[in-house]
């Protein structure tokens, strides 16, 4: 099941209306008594419904999770779709500089408080979660991908799994690299991340990026969980085909 609806966003330009979504797992209804996990999520117009998708194809979410009954509920929001890559804005924690769009001063942390001290609680008062940050996910691709491994690292009391799909790690490589060394982590913390073969060769030295900030998030002793996909490429339909490995990894130990 997936509801719907819209909400007041504080966005980069001011407040706009942000389509929302919210998926209930298959034994929500009749079994009124559990609780679950919530898995938040960024680019929600992608996650589940082709026809909002961005680009025609979405994750296709709720059909995994449905054929599967997983029991978890996925909580997501829209993108930022202004035409002057205000996405790039809302979804980067640093200010960075783009050869082909230019100079971004990254809100990211605004937009992650914004999870953190409003869409977490009205999810958490309406439905029936597992609050705790145990039971606490988030996840995205590409931007989000960043933001989701940003908040594991930085909102570590809050997020207790992420899963960061072709997370942009070219924006701000050394900061985050060093937020990684000197981040205060609980133990427990787990983290699904991966990169397409096919799309390393979109930003120069993203193979080795990649690798070495693995190595940093494996030395802090983050449950890490790391793939290059074998002919994998920075799109939904790619990111579909990883969702039994994200969902292995967020759900594992809990059911």
């Amino acid at each position: 099941m997936i509801k719907k609806w819209t909400v007041r966003y504080p966005a980069v330009n001011g407040e706009e209306e942000r389509r929302t979504y919210v998926y209930l797992p298959t034994m929500y209804e009749a079994d009124p008594d559990r609780r679950y996990p919530v898995l938040y999520m960024f680019d929600g117009q992608n996650v589940f419904f082709d026809s909002d998708a961005t680009y025609g194809k979405s994750w296709g979410m709720a059909d995994y999770l449905d054929y599967t009954d997983t029991p978890v509920i996925v909580a997501a929001i829209e993108c930022n779709a202004g035409p002057n890559n205000e996405r790039l804005v809302e979804y980067s924690p640093y200010r960075f500089d783009d050869p082909n769009y230019g100079h971004f001063d990254g809100k990211g942390k605004d937009t992650l408080n914004w999870f953190v001290h409003e869409f977490k609680p009205y999810i958490d008062s309406q439905y029936r979660t597992l609050p705790d940050r145990a039971h606490t996910f988030i996840g995205g691709s590409s931007m989000g991908g960043l933001m989701s491994l940003y908040a594991l690292l930085a909102y570590n009391d809050v997020f207790g799994r992420a899963a960061a799909l072709s997370p942009s790690l070219w924006v701000a490589p050394a900061a985050l690299m060093n937020l990684t060394a000197r981040t205060k982590l609980a133990s427990g913390t787990v983290l699904y991340m991966d990169y397409g073969s096919k799309e390393m060769g979109n930003h120069e030295g993203m193979r080795k990026g990649f690798g070495e900030m693995c190595g940093k998030i494996f030395a802090r002793g983050i449950n890490l969980t790391a793939r290059v996909v074998p002919g994998g490429t920075h799109s939904e339909a790619s990111w579909e085909k990883q969702l039994p490995f994200v969902f292995h990894t967020l759900m594992y130990g809990l059911e």
